[in-house]
């Protein structure tokens, strides 16, 4: 009974006396809860999948609680409660409030599930993570910058996604050394001789006295004057377009589509959200089209297609959003 109250909404006579039922059975401990699950699907659009595992573990258990375990981007993780009419939004919120986040606006969460098609239960992993990247200002939100926004910034700019100069590139060095270290100076031996011309020693001495959070911080102070900070990059072969380089990268940002040379680093081309009017991801492609400037549609070959087309419309429903927000108040002094 536990089971199907979160399932599907009854018709109306057989809710009556679902209802009367329950109610008949106050010593019976899940009673109280199949009441209120009752009351919730009703108002509820019915689910399209069976129940979880973790339900049927739960009920089988004698437990009506239901635990679900999210790991964070700084390789840490916390349990959460759901419940089986919890929908994205309100576990993000949930999420977002225990962490003591300023907003869950611009999280996401993400499932990770095995490649290989198995016929036991799926095991999969469940991640929150900073998606789109607006009004991201390193040091307004700690916890944000040390949960989120360092340990996923900083694998991009150690994968040379990011073009910077070599003053930017030492002290850069010097911050992630001290976060590595945590200002032990005897592991200055750590850093080759051959690295010595780069000063990254003289940069690190001239930070003394803050700490591996701070230095974290200041290293996303540094990344986020660039142009690149907050994309999500995307290595993608495509032959539509002679004039660009076969192997490319794809940028997608707060600003909109970028292609870059992934060679040389040098921006091919942006393309704001608004000039673009189609997208798609089909067969390990993707595809868009931008507005009249470019003939036909730009495709490209990558197993991450569908990510590509996810980032892309949630970025443009975020400004949607947004100007629709906008539009009432511009109505109200016309």
């Amino acid at each position: 009974m536990w089971l199907c109250t979160g399932l599907f909404p009854p018709s109306q006579t057989l809710a009556r006396h679902a209802h009367r039922f329950l109610q008949s059975r106050p010593r019976d401990p899940l009673a109280p809860d199949c009441l209120q699950r009752l009351q919730a699907i009703l108002s509820a659009e019915p689910r399209q999948h069976p129940p979880h595992l973790a339900e049927v573990d739960a009920i089988q258990q004698n437990s009506t609680q239901i635990f679900h375990k999210v790991h964070f981007p700084n390789e840490t993780e916390d349990l959460f409660e759901v419940t089986s009419t919890t929908r994205i939004r309100e576990l993000c919120c949930n999420i977002a409030t225990q962490l003591n986040l300023t907003s869950p606006d611009g999280y996401g969460l993400y499932m990770n599930t095995a490649s290989k098609v198995i016929t036991t239960p799926a095991v999969f992993l469940v991640s929150f993570m900073r998606k789109l990247w607006f009004n991201v200002i390193p040091g307004r939100d700690l916890t944000a910058d040390l949960t989120f926004h360092f340990p996923q910034e900083m694998p991009k700019y150690l994968r040379g996604y990011h073009s910077c100069s070599r003053e930017d590139m030492i002290a850069l060095a010097a911050l992630l050394f001290r976060i590595l270290t945590d200002s032990d100076r005897s592991q200055f031996v750590m850093i080759p001789k051959m690295l010595n011309s780069l000063n990254i020693i003289s940069s690190y001495n001239k930070q003394v006295g803050i700490t591996a959070d701070e230095a974290r911080v200041r290293f996303l102070k540094i990344i986020s004057s660039w142009p690149t900070y907050g994309c999500t990059f995307f290595e993608v072969k495509q032959t539509c377009e002679p004039s660009y380089p076969t192997n490319m990268r794809i940028a997608i940002s707060k600003l909109g589509v970028s292609f870059i040379d992934p060679k040389t680093k040098e921006l091919l081309v942006m393309h704001p959200f608004g000039r673009i009017t189609d997208w798609q991801s089909s067969n390990h492609h993707f595809h868009m089209t931008v507005g009249v400037l470019v003939k036909g549609t730009f495709s490209c070959e990558t197993p991450l297609g569908y990510k590509m087309e996810d980032l892309l419309t949630s970025y443009i429903s975020m400004y949607e959003k947004e100007r629709e927000a906008v539009l009432p108040k511009i109505h109200m002094f016309s």
